[in-house]
């Protein structure tokens, strides 16, 4: 799994919770929408993950005006199945629950900030512990909510595997006491909740996650694994204004061969103000295109059969020879080698690397 690239970061569905949940509770937009990763390009886009300052803004506008157990349970309320995409699945179709919650808990980058929250299993005797750790201050209401509501979270995705509601024995928070506990209740099922606990948990009967989850279907887990892998290699994590550009400019190159001011349009700059910010990133609007470029063309190559003029018309390349120039440039092979063996790691002649500005981006095959 790649994960490093990702922290920091969430998937945009965790983001546009978020953001429904401020719309419900009628939180003015102004105080967020010019966030980064909040632009409906990327708010509506699950292959960009929102900068996890973002969302931690937004719930701090939300708590403001909302204690922190209500915007727990909307939340909660908001996450049907499917809301975050594959990793709802590899809970719900594993073949027990508790197969289902160690692949969520595996492969937890697929929605939420590896460097800061993690998920952890333990099993004592006749009981399965559910912790959610994250290394906020215990006292910091934004991070209260996001851990109320992740094992939420985990509770509902386990009764959809179960087809049933499971009810935790016990649950824990990392969170001070609220003045009102109700809406936790509501949310758990339960009355049987410590709070001001080292860590976040929920505590089940061992019996109730190990039985078999109703119309599991063998092999169904091997293919959602995949599935999360993919998702994770072909993120765009939002970080920085270029991250922003680089997805415009990608955008634009799958649609037609991108000019500044298609791409300044695109982003709401004019081509001079465009320019004036790649300066400041140390990049140039020529070395961009050239790797956006790069990455149109390994995509092709890896994704699709089209012949390599095909590739090359696609591209704005005159004819393949062209083409197969670039190629060498940046791969130190030919078109033909390279989607034989799908190598991307960009090497100049004899194996030694090319120099370039940056790696490729992983994106979706076309």
């Amino acid at each position: 799994m790649i994960t490093q690239a990702h922290q920091g970061t969430t998937s945009s569905a965790i983001t546009r919770l978020s953001v429904t949940a401020a719309r419900l509770f009628d939180i003015p937009a102004h105080g967020y929408a010019h966030l980064l990763g909040v632009a409906p390009e990327h708010l509506d886009d699950d292959l960009c993950r929102t900068p996890a300052a973002t969302g931690i803004r937004i719930a701090e506008l939300t708590t403001v005006r909302v204690p922190w157990p209500e915007l727990s349970l909307l939340l909660a309320e908001q996450s049907g199945i499917g809301t975050l995409g594959v990793w709802d699945y590899l809970i719900t179709s594993a073949p027990t629950p508790l197969e289902g919650i160690r692949d969520a808990a595996a492969y937890l980058a697929v929605v939420a900030d590896p460097g800061t929250d993690s998920l952890r299993i333990t099993e004592d005797g006749e009981q399965i512990v559910i912790s959610h750790v994250n290394e906020a201050d215990p006292g910091y209401e934004p991070a209260c909510a996001i851990r109320a509501f992740a094992l939420g979270l985990y509770q509902r995705r386990l009764s959809a595997a179960a087809q049933r509601r499971l009810v935790p024995l016990r649950v824990t928070l990392a969170a001070r006491a609220p003045r009102r506990h109700h809406p936790l209740i509501e949310l758990y099922g339960t009355a049987h909740i410590e709070f001001e606990a080292p860590i976040s948990s929920l505590t089940f009967r061992a019996v109730d996650l190990t039985a078999p989850t109703p119309h599991a279907q063998p092999g169904l887990s091997d293919v959602l694994r995949r599935h999360a892998d993919q998702t994770l290699a072909t993120a765009i994590p939002l970080h920085s204004w270029l991250d922003l550009f680089r997805t415009a400019l990608a955008s634009v190159h799958d649609e037609t061969f991108p000019t500044l001011p298609m791409v300044a349009r695109r982003l709401s700059v004019s081509p001079r103000t465009l320019q004036r910010r790649l300066d400041e990133h140390d990049t140039t609007w020529s070395n961009e295109v050239e790797a956006a470029r790069r990455d149109h063309i390994t995509r092709l190559l890896h994704g699709t059969e089209l012949s390599i003029d095909a590739i090359a018309a696609r591209s704005g390349y005159a004819d393949a020879r062209a083409l197969r120039r670039a190629v060498q440039r940046w791969y130190g092979t030919t078109p033909a080698a390279l989607r034989r063996t799908g190598r991307t790691d960009p090497t100049g002649p004899n194996g030694k690397p090319a120099p370039e500005h940056r790696r490729p981006v992983a994106r979706p095959m076309t």
